[in-house]
């Protein structure tokens, strides 16, 4: 499995002991997607600070940019390196208030169709990247395997 690495990614995963290689490059939407599907699957990644920062001013213009264009891909999630207990409580540095910050991500879910991932930790989160990639690359392949089967039944 080839996973690309958007070049623009402040901090990185470097899917160490992941059966997969990485390549940098650049994405349209995402931080992370698979060779020759990027234009099909993504997925975002968000620190708890990092998030916060795109639901207010600015970011949360840019953010809501990238959500539509992510709501176009077959497939895509944002992963997040926190617990929603821990936006709940506030461990964050922004001054948005917990209430607010957890129902912009819950109007986010239902405005654009991008669920987050809520993963604990930073390890927890490229997991969850890892594998929610793997996922859809496995069923990509099936759905080929019998897109090329039917098409040889249908020529035989």
């Amino acid at each position: 499995m080839k996973i690309i690495r958007d070049t623009r990614e402040q901090t990185p995963f470097t899917f160490g002991g992941y059966d997969c290689e990485v390549q940098a490059g650049t994405l349209t939407t995402g931080d992370y997607s698979l060779a020759g599907l990027m234009d099909r699957c993504a997925v975002e990644r968000k620190s708890l600070d990092d998030l916060l920062c795109c639901l207010t001013g600015e970011g949360r213009e840019r953010f809501e940019r990238e959500l539509a264009r992510a709501a176009g891909l077959e497939c895509f999630a944002v992963v997040v390196e926190a617990s929603m207990q821990d936006m709940a409580e506030g461990r964050y540095r922004s001054k948005m208030k917990p209430h607010a910050a957890l129902q912009s991500v819950l109007a986010f879910q239902v405005r654009y169709g991008v669920p987050f991932i809520w993963c604990g930790n930073r390890a927890g989160a490229e997991y969850a990247a890892f594998h929610f990639l793997r996922h859809y690359l496995r069923e990509a392949q099936e759905r080929l395997r019998a897109v090329v089967k039917a098409h040889g039944e249908a020529a035989a």
